[in-house]
């Protein structure tokens, strides 16, 4: 199951992107962590009060990615063909979690108790030529290359903001949790991404942060009504974990907020042909916006309109 962590830039998403990872960690389930923001702090928030560790980055790597991902698909040419929305098809490869394959033997990294994955950081030669949304691609095509299961994990902390919509990634997972602070500004970036959200059927569901009173958590029961499932309280534990001091275990209730987090997560069914229809109409739109102007060629016949991925591909 595919999980996004989203929210305004200071909300907590990256805290709560490591510490649900790790929580499902602790467990004993499959899961694999993804730093998807231009902000690389993921591996830090995973492994509190250690040095962090630095995964090799993916979009590093893009074409090598892309020339593996194609396999054999004879709709794909070559890796310069292939755009970030690209979708499997017929001979490609899929991917499956944290599998034996190149592509996970050389970009993850434990982190604590979880394996990391990371995009990469902006770097200075990006300056003025290049959006971060271009190493993100990586990350789309990873996710439209994996067969995951029930059971087994995706957490990726995604960019801050409503950012995210720049690109067809928000449609690559089974449930987005959005968190906010009871503040103005905190449920400002949620009304987009409700809006955004519901035009495509994407399940969202809001996760209150930093709350501190009954106050905060009636402010965000009136701003966000039914989309408010769950909530944490201020955490010492959190705050001493920021300052690489952490001991003892997080706070019970914020442990139950991280429980009601998986139970939401295992409860939304994976429906892979919509799952698939939506990586099919954003490459679409991409080819059409800009794709087949930059590589010469007709990116819709890269669709294979007789493949739906899943744990057993059809046809």
């Amino acid at each position: 199951m595919r999980v996004a962590f989203v929210g305004k830039g200071g909300s907590g998403k990256t805290t709560l992107s490591a510490l649900f990872a790790r929580h499902l960690a602790r467990s004993g389930a499959p899961v694999l962590a993804i730093d998807g923001d231009i902000n690389q702090h993921l591996a830090e928030a995973l492994s509190p009060g250690t040095e962090p560790v630095t995964a090799p980055p993916l979009a590093a790597r893009l074409t090598e990615l892309k020339d593996f991902l194609r396999g054999s698909n004879p709709r794909i040419a070559s890796p310069e063909a292939m755009i970030k929305t690209t979708p499997p098809g017929r001979g490609s490869r899929l991917l499956r979690l944290l599998g034996d394959d190149e592509v996970h033997a050389r970009h993850v990294v434990r982190a604590g108790d979880v394996p990391l994955m990371a995009t990469g950081e902006f770097e200075e030669s990006d300056l003025g030529v290049a959006c971060y949304h271009s190493k993100l691609g990586a990350v789309e095509l990873y996710l439209n290359h994996l067969v995951d299961s029930p059971g087994e994990y995706v957490v990726v902390d995604m960019t801050a903001g409503a950012d995210a919509f720049a690109s067809g990634l928000f449609t690559r997972f089974d449930l987005t949790f959005l968190v906010a602070e009871p503040t103005r500004k905190g449920v400002s970036v949620y009304r987009q991404y409700r809006d955004h959200a519901r035009e495509f059927g994407i399940r969202l569901a809001v996760i209150g942060n930093k709350i501190t009173g009954e106050d905060d958590l009636l402010f965000l029961k009136e701003e966000v009504g039914d989309d408010l499932l769950t909530h944490l309280v201020h955490s010492p534990w959190v705050r001493a974990a920021e300052q690489g001091r952490a001991q003892g275990e997080l706070e019970q209730h914020n442990r139950h907020a991280l429980t009601v987090l998986r139970e939401a997560v295992d409860a939304r069914p994976r429906d892979w042909p919509t799952l698939h229809r939506h990586a099919v109409e954003f490459h679409l739109r991409n080819a059409h916006a800009w794709a087949d102007r930059a590589t010469g060629l007709d990116l819709a016949a890269q669709v294979d309109p007789e493949y739906v991925p899943g744990p057993t591909p059809r046809p």
